[in-house]
């Protein structure tokens, strides 16, 4: 009888053991799977000309004024039509800082944008396409998306018409999309054919993957050049001198813009030569200026960087990284010039070099850029790239009241009979600055030649050391005004990660999924200000990693060599990549998980 109320209670255990189990395997599923539905990863495919921008554009606002977080990522080629591009967007209910590798939809506005991305697509993912498209695959939906644009009244419209169906596939009413195509089409025809075409594609799915509204939309939507550009407004700057080459040309574009409103001179030069040394002139004359490039551009600028720092001229140069060398590839994305503008220029000199994390990031370092160098009468460099010019992200409003500006200027301690040298020698290397012409009866003297305190030309050995030493001596005051680099991650970290400038996002992300795990422990500094390299936090956090790992988006480690060369750290692992492609961090999770390091 015992033996057999025994057998009982096993044959309980497993049969309904087993239910149980299931259950629970079910519920953490289920579980699973609605922390996926608060992010999703949409991509808009097709050649260029076909209207993705505009799409993405629609699709982006409309999201964003339904509350959800927004981060979007352009892959486009360098040509006006053909080729292959597409935009990323992810959006969800969380904070996002990172594209995503997988997708959960896809537009394509050709099949070979099903061709190149489907292998990315989720198990249940969906396609979306028109039906001139065939597939076997059964998670492409080919609708009459041509059709129906046509039946609006015109074919341009058959993006709008794949935006209803994607709102419907996603369980997203027609609310705020009205005010955005208004906001968009200014011609009454082409407003009304695009709101018919909206809701033509709506009635060609059902909906499968409902999400939640997140609530009230609270955050501004920019990318990292407007965002820079905004900066530029905010500090004051009067003067903006450049020659368009991508990734930099959208600061210029939108300065351009705004000329009559915010009362700012706007120059496209003839060549990068010209802007920086009209940038140049205009700082000396008296207002706040800039100029932007990318690489290439700023490899004819580096003469004449050099003369802001002899000229003692505050300057601030925006440097928007592209792979090269040379042309490189011009739309793509790349952090190889790191050493190049911390060395540019013949000679030693002073400079600041400021690596942009974020667009909330980059208007708040475009302000201090320049109030930095007015107070130092340095060159002060932003160190941007593509990836950081044109992906977009929602973040919290600009707080105007954390701007302040200081000239730094000595002007009224010169109105009576005191001496005034351009160049006086000082225990700070700091001279005193005046405007010249506001002042009377002072000259403010200046010259590219080695010069004395007045600025007269010398070629004694004995002053050159002087205004060298002076020149250098600023180096000790900036140094006290460093931003330490940012830490994130698990205080109890084993593995310290370095990184730098747009890499904070996704490098932010990947540590979070990693100390998720629970393999190890993961803590990460990410570096803004980058040169003169801020020490202390680095060196306080290196003596406690097991290893140290940096992740760069070039080929030879610069981060790590500059680290090195300035404090003796040595990285033992690397995660380099130079393609031209962003690394996700799903791609810096992967790798970190599964040992792939270089070198």
């Amino acid at each position: 009888m015992n033996i057999f109320i025994i057998k009982l209670i096993v044959c309980f255990f497993i049969h309904f053991g087993g239910i149980i189990l299931s259950l629970k395997r079910v519920k953490i599923k289920n579980v699973k799977l609605r922390g996926e539905m608060m992010k999703k990863n949409i991509l808009i495919g097709g050649s260029a000309g076909q209207g993705m921008d505009t799409l993405a554009g629609i699709l982006e606002k409309v999201l964003k004024r339904k509350g959800f977080e927004i981060f979007t990522i352009r892959d486009y080629m360098s040509r006006v039509r053909g080729g292959h591009n597409f935009i990323q967007v992810r959006f969800g209910n969380e904070e996002l800082t990172s594209h995503w590798d997988e997708l959960d939809c896809i537009i394509a506005l050709n099949a070979e944008t099903i061709d190149i991305h489907i292998k990315r697509l989720s198990e249940n993912g969906i396609v979306i396409c028109d039906q001139d498209i065939k597939s076997g695959d059964e998670r492409v939906k080919s609708l009459p998306l041509k059709e129906k644009a046509k039946a609006a009244g015109n074919i341009k419209t058959v993006g709008n018409v794949a935006l209803g169906a994607f709102l419907k596939l996603f369980g997203l009413d027609f609310s705020h999309v009205e005010d955005v195509l208004k906001s968009i089409f200014s011609g009454e025809d082409t407003y009304s054919q695009n709101i018919v075409a909206v809701k033509e594609g709506l009635g060609l799915l059902d909906t499968m993957y409902p999400v939640p509204l997140p609530g009230e939309d609270k955050k501004i939507l920019i990318n990292g050049n407007d965002a820079i550009a905004l900066g530029v407004l905010a500090a004051g700057c009067k003067f903006y001198s450049a020659y368009p080459m991508t990734p930099s040309t959208s600061i210029m574009n939108y300065l351009a813009s705004k000329m009559s409103e915010a009362e700012i001179v706007v120059e496209q030069a003839e060549d990068e030569i010209a802007a920086i040394n009209m940038a140049i002139g205009a700082s000396f004359a008296g207002v706040r200026a800039m100029t932007g490039t990318s690489g290439g551009g700023f490899a004819l600028m580096v003469e004449a960087l050099g003369l802001s720092g002899m000229l003692e001229v505050p300057l601030v140069v925006a440097e928007i990284q592209r792979p090269g060398p040379t042309t490189g590839l011009p739309t793509r994305t790349e952090q190889g010039d790191l050493r190049f503008v911390i060395s540019s220029s013949p000679g030693e000199f002073p400079r600041m070099v400021i690596a942009l994390k974020n667009p909330e990031d980059a208007f708040y370092q475009t302000v201090r850029a320049f109030n930095l160098a007015d107070k130092y009468r340095i060159p002060v460099i932003l160190l941007g790239d593509q990836y950081l010019a044109d992906y977009t992200n929602t973040i919290p409003p600009f707080d105007f009241s954390r701007i302040e500006i200081n000239r730094y200027l000595n002007q009224d301690m010169y109105m009576g009979e005191k001496e005034y040298k351009t160049y006086e020698v000082t225990d700070t290397g700091i001279s005193p600055r005046i405007i010249p012409g506001k002042v009377p009866g002072k000259t403010v003297l200046v010259d590219s030649d080695e010069h004395d305190e007045y600025g007269h030309i010398t070629e004694s050995a004995e002053i050159r050391v002087m205004m060298n030493d002076k020149r250098l001596r600023k180096l000790n005051a900036l140094n006290e005004e460093l931003i330490e680099p940012e830490f994130f991650g698990d205080e109890q970290f084993e593995t310290l990660l370095l990184a730098w400038g747009s890499l904070e996002g996704p490098l932010k992300e990947a540590v979070n999924l990693l100390n998720a795990s629970g393999k190890k422990k993961f803590g990460a500094l990410l570096f803004g200000d980058i040169y003169p390299l801020p020490k202390k936090q680095l060196i306080k956090m290196s003596e406690k990693a097991k290893e140290i790992v940096n992740i760069e988006q070039n080929a030879t480690g610069q981060l790590a060599s500059l680290i090195m060369e300035n404090t003796g750290i040595k990285c033992t692992g690397s995660i380099l990549k130079y393609d031209g492609r962003p690394i996700s961090s799903k791609e810096i999770f992967e790798r970190l998980e599964g040992g792939s390091l270089n070198g």
